[in-house]
């Protein structure tokens, strides 16, 4: 199984997790959105230095993948490619900032770090509940829940069909990758003299892959407007779960969790 191969495994992966049944599954596909752009537009709304306001935020997501039944380690694994970019972004904030905040211990902290450490948190939280998202919800029912929200049904055509087209395109990598080596064994990667012919053929191939699609397509009723799955009409329940988190995240962001409960124990 060569690189492509995993990848594509990895995507179905995605689409098992978002099969399973759990409270959080069954949840309506619209409450879940929402929820996720009000947690994510609450976490990147705390100041640079506001640390400890910020790690309570933590806690909705760590209760998710605990009713979901998905395991954090299956977010990161999943998360490894993008979390380094991610955690890359405030690493020159201890550069340009050097005022002291506070001392722990005789260490003396700077506004850079701190605000360091606050940016990638924002970044880490805010992926972690993209993830919950994607593998709680299959992406036909979630495009379904955008076309509820009156979003245009251009942008949802154009997110469904690129979610769709990435495992046909990572498809006939895996398939090109295989044929390449198998003229060159024991090579390892692809030599850069063949950089230009083997993105020339995957554009062929991938413009041929599409042709054939769209023709199934509109031989299947297809009139620039999908018919997405079936969403069942909201529930009370689902009312009250957008609720309670939007009120969750309100009550994170305007009250310091975290030195409220410190001043509980530290006179």
């Amino acid at each position: 199984m060569n690189k492509m191969e995993k990848a594509l495994h990895e995507l179905s992966e995605m689409d098992e997790l978002a099969a399973q049944a759990s409270p959080i599954h069954r949840l309506h596909p619209a409450a879940k959105l929402i929820a996720t752009i009000a947690y994510i537009v609450v976490t990147v709304s705390f100041r640079k230095y506001d640390l400890s306001g910020l790690f309570p935020m933590l806690l909705w997501p760590v209760l998710l993948f605990q009713l979901s039944g998905i395991p954090v380690r299956t977010c990161f694994y999943k998360l490894r490619i993008v979390l380094p970019l991610v955690m890359a972004v405030g690493l020159f904030n201890p550069f340009f900032d050097r005022a002291i905040l506070l001392r722990i211990g005789g260490v003396a902290v700077s506004g850079g770090v701190i605000s360091m450490v606050t940016l990638m948190l924002k970044g880490v939280f805010c992926l972690m509940a993209s993830f919950l998202l994607m593998a709680t919800t299959p992406i036909d029912s979630l495009c379904a829940a955008l076309r509820k929200l009156h979003v245009p049904g251009m942008i949802v055509t154009l997110l469904l069909l690129t979610y769709r087209y990435v495992g046909v395109m990572t498809e006939e990598l895996a398939v090109m990758t295989d044929a390449y080596h198998l003229r060159a064994p024991g090579q390892k990667g692809i030599q850069v003299s063949a950089w230009g012919s083997f993105l020339g053929q995957l554009l062929l191939r991938s413009m041929d892959r599409a042709q054939e699609l769209y023709s199934s397509m509109l031989l299947r009723g297809y009139h620039e407007h999908f018919h997405y799955a079936p969403v069942k009409p909201a529930r009370v329940s689902d009312g009250l779960y957008t609720l309670g988190c939007i009120l969750l995240f309100l009550l994170l962001r305007f009250v310091n969790v975290a030195q409220l409960l410190g001043s509980l124990f530290v006179r």
